[in-house]
């Protein structure tokens, strides 16, 4: 039986891979995809297939229940909102009304490892809190607590092979990192599931390691030496706040930090189990970046 997937923030890096996913699936689904640059989207996809491209803006309540309509199946993408406490929240609400509103069965939304209250990720709480508010909505849903980005290395790695150092608050921590293109064949693969209940996935790397691993892969796939060095929080705040904005900078130290505590330490089959495949691991992941 045919149906209408809706994928939200399609323009950005997750959504494409995951429209591209979906496209190249064996379907009749209809798949909608929801951005505030169609045009940019457009030019993307300029002949796909069973795509319709619609524009939506989660700031505004007006038009959201127009953007949702006809949609069986809505991938919630977390959305970038970072320059005022409690905008992403509110913009994730008022996803997840225009989605019930509209006759939506089921929404899939991507979360965070562990997003417990006392995180030191300042992200956690937002995802905390879309949880519950998913958990109150009438909505089936599948929750994917996905792991850190191995990607969100990749700005900083040209410097710091350079420099021969990845510097980090992470202490000895471990976590289970996984890409940005294996989040988004979950993502896809959780959406075009039959399943209509309500369920939350651990959607990580296949095995936990340290920043110190992290250096050594790295090191490895790009041939140059790299260690990895051991900072306090407040240092890396103070080296970081000369470049980046606050936003950005509480995100990363806060993930160190988080690492360092344990909370990203968390190993799971889900992924294997969505997909029928392993995830990428950080050697394999830096082997394919380096080309």
């Amino acid at each position: 039986m045919a149906r209408t997937l809706l994928v939200t923030g399609a323009s950005g890096q997750l959504g494409h891979l995951v429209l591209e996913d979906l496209l190249a699936r064996t379907s009749e689904d209809t798949i909608i995809a929801l951005t505030r640059s169609p045009e940019r989207l457009r030019a993307a996809f300029p002949s796909a297939k069973r795509l319709e491209i619609r524009e939506a803006d989660f700031d505004r309540e007006d038009g959201l229940a127009a953007a949702f309509s006809g949609a069986d199946r809505v991938l919630l993408i977390s959305t970038d909102a970072l320059d005022r406490p409690g905008r992403r929240l509110e913009q994730h609400k008022r996803a997840i009304a225009a989605a019930a509103a509209a006759g939506a069965t089921h929404l899939v939304y991507t979360s965070i490892t562990n997003p417990v209250a006392d995180s030191p990720l300042p992200l956690a709480d937002d995802h905390r809190r879309t949880e519950e508010a998913l958990a109150a909505s009438s909505l089936g849903h599948t929750i994917l607590r996905v792991g850190w980005w191995l990607d969100n290395y990749l700005g900083a790695l040209p410097s710091a092979l350079e420099s021969g150092a990845l510097v980090a608050a992470a202490s000895t921590g471990k976590a289970n990192f996984i890409s940005r293109e294996d989040t988004a064949r979950a993502a896809a693969a959780a959406l075009a599931a039959p399943f209509e209940g309500r369920r939350t996935l651990n959607i990580v790397g296949p095995t936990p390691i340290d920043h110190s691993s992290l250096a050594a892969a790295a090191s490895k796939a790009f041939g140059k030496p790299m260690a990895y060095v051991a900072v306090a929080g407040s240092d890396k705040q103070k080296a970081l706040e000369a470049f980046l904005p606050p936003p950005v900078v509480s995100l990363l130290v806060g993930f160190d930090l988080a690492v360092a505590r344990g909370d990203f330490e968390v190993s799971s089959s889900d992924f294997w189990e969505l997909t029928g495949r392993a995830p990428l691991s950080a050697e394999a992941f830096f082997a394919k970046s380096a080309g």
